[in-house]
């Protein structure tokens, strides 16, 4: 693993599983780089599968030519992006006393899902998601699946009980979107108000009505 690690404020893990979604995982990681982060981007092999379906983006297994793929699509980028396998247990996200405070699984898959409710610490996206816990850090799902049974919302229940915010791919209509792209964008926004990541991606409810200019936060 290349480059330093930064403050936990500008330091964040990120993780891409085999749920539908992957627009979803890409826009939010190009607004994270052009907002000067330092991204821990994890990818399990399912998400590689769905990137190809969805995005038509063949990612390399090897994480220094997969960071200089999502590069390229995305520009300059002022923020950092590292790049990890599921076995590199010595990166910062692996341990409490230097894993970032943020994490956001996106898309987010059920069975990623069962794996962070139920500790299991497999492999490196799984132990990024429990150290955050463990250390009360921020912890986001992006769950992308319909319907969801019993045992989904079980293990969500358990994440939100445990601080977890669950936050379903269910974009709203209330901006009037025109493509395909505003929805991913809504969605990524309420991602990124969480965050508290500063974004203009989408008006937000009442402000145009009201003429109340945007939030500066």
């Amino acid at each position: 693993m290349s480059g330093t690690y930064r403050k936990a404020d500008k330091s964040i893990s990120l993780a891409w599983t085999g749920a539908s979604g992957a627009p979803y995982g890409l826009r939010l990681l190009e607004i994270l780089l052009k907002s000067n982060y330092q991204v821990f981007l994890m990818i399990s092999s399912a998400a590689r599968v769905v990137l190809a379906t969805e995005q038509g983006l063949q990612l390399s297994a090897n994480g220094e030519k997969a960071k200089a793929q999502l590069l390229a699509q995305f520009g300059e980028v002022a923020g950092e992006l590292v790049v990890l396998g599921k076995d590199e247990w010595f990166s910062p996200p692996a341990s409490g006393s230097a894993a970032p405070k943020q994490m956001v699984i996106c898309p987010c898959s059920t069975g990623t899902l069962a794996a962070v409710a139920t500790g299991m610490s497999n492999n490196l996206l799984e132990r990024a998601a429990d150290v955050v816990i463990k250390e009360r850090g921020q912890l986001i799902l992006v769950p992308r699946e319909t319907p969801f049974s019993a045992i989904h919302l079980e293990h969500m229940l358990s994440l939100s009980r445990l601080g977890a915010t669950i936050m379903p791919a269910a974009p709203g209509f209330y901006h009037n979107p025109k493509s395909v792209e505003d929805l991913v964008d809504f969605m990524v926004a309420r991602i990124l108000d969480h965050l508290g990541v500063n974004h203009a991606l989408t008006n937000r409810w009442g402000y145009d009505k009201h003429n109340v200019s945007d939030i500066d936060y």
